[in-house]
C-alpha cells in the first residue's frame, strides 16, 4: 500500500519541472493523476514554454508506475475551461482527494520599470490561477470526505527579493488564499498549506535570462557559474534542489502521516528564508 494508494490528484502545471515530479511522485505512491498544463507560451515570458510532447512525457511516465492519468492542455486563467477539465477528470477517475496548484510563471524587472502587461499577466498565472485551481476542485473534496490542497508558493511568498516585486506580490498572495483556504474548508476537512522553494533545477531558472541575472559579470554564464552565484542564496552549500525534493514535501502534506497538519508554510529552501 503507498501512501496515498486510492486517491486522485490533480496537478496543475505538470508538463515538466516540479508538477512533473508531483505527478509521478503521487503516482509511485499510489495516486491516480489529472494532470493539466498550458503546454505553449505566456505573454511577457521570455524562458521557454512546456510543450504537449512534455505532457506527453508526464502520461508515460505515470503510466510506467501503474497509475491511472487524465492529462488536459488547459491555462489555469481559464475558469471555465479548467472547472471542465476537473470535472472531466474526476468523473474518469472516479473522485479527488488531492489539489496540487503548481502552474507558474516568471519574468524580471525592477518594480518601477516593470509594464502593466507584465504585472498584471504575473498576478493572473501566479496567483488567480492558483485561486481558479482551487475553486474548481473544491467542490470535489467537499463532495468526498475530505482532501488536501497544497498550493507552490516560493521563498518569494516568504521574503522580498529584488527585480521580481510582481512575483513576489504573487507567491506572497498565494500565502494568504492558503490561509483563508484552510480556515474556510477545515470544516469540510481539507486541509490547505504552502511549500516553498528555493531555486529548483528546471527550465524556469535554468535558461539564460536567468543565468545572467545572477552573473550579470559573464556574457554567456555557463550552468557551473550560475550554481557559484546560486549557492549563495542558501545556507546549505548547494545551488538549487531538484523537483523531487518538492515534490516530496507534497507527498508528505498530502499523506495522512499530515492529517493534522492545515495552515502551515513549508520551506523546501536548504535554509533560504533564514540567510
Amino acid at each position: 500500500m503507498g501512501r496515498v494508494s486510492g486517491k486522485v490528484a490533480v496537478v496543475t502545471g505538470a508538463a515538466r519541472g516540479i508538477g512533473r515530479a508531483q505527478a509521478i511522485r503521487l503516482a509511485e505512491e499510489g495516486a491516480d493523476i489529472i494532470a493539466v498544463d498550458l503546454c505553449g507560451p505566456v505573454d511577457t515570458v521570455v524562458t521557454p514554454p512546456a510543450s504537449r510532447d512534455d505532457l506527453d512525457e508526464t502520461v508515460r511516465a505515470v503510466e510506467a508506475t501503474g497509475a491511472r492519468i487524465v492529462a488536459t492542455v488547459v491555462d489555469v486563467r481559464d475558469g471555465s475551461a479548467l472547472r471542465a477539465a476537473v470535472d472531466a477528470g474526476v468523473g474518469e477517475l472516479g473522485g479527488l482527494d488531492i489539489v496540487c496548484a503548481t502552474a507558474g510563471i516568471s519574468s524580471s524587472a525592477f518594480a518601477l520599470e516593470l509594464t502593466e502587461q507584465q504585472w498584471q499577466t504575473m498576478i493572473d498565472v501566479n496567483l488567480t490561477g492558483v485561486w481558479q485551481t482551487c475553486k474548481a476542485a473544491t467542490p470535489h473534496l467537499i463532495a468526498g470526505d475530505g482532501g488536501a490542497m497544497i498550493l507552490t508558493s516560493s521563498i518569494a511568498g516568504l521574503r522580498g527579493l529584488v527585480g521580481v516585486a510582481h512575483y513576489v506580490a504573487a507567491k506572497h498572495g498565494v500565502v494568504g488564499l492558503m490561509r483563508s483556504l484552510a480556515k474556510e474548508l477545515a470544516p469540510h476537512h481539507v486541509r490547505v498549506n504552502t511549500v516553498h522553494p528555493t531555486n529548483v533545477d528546471t527550465p524556469m531558472i535554468q535558461n539564460d535570462m536567468v543565468r545572467k541575472v545572477f552573473r550579470p559579470d559573464r556574457e554567456n554564464p555557463t550552468r557551473e557559474e550560475f550554481a557559484e552565484a546560486a549557492t549563495s542564496m542558501n545556507i546549505l552549500p548547494i545551488p538549487w534542489v531538484d523537483p523531487v525534493d518538492i515534490a516530496n514535501a507534497t507527498l508528505f502534506l498530502a499523506s495522512d502521516e499530515a492529517r493534522y497538519i492545515t495552515a502551515v508554510t513549508l520551506p523546501v529552501d536548504a535554509g533560504s528564508t533564514q540567510r
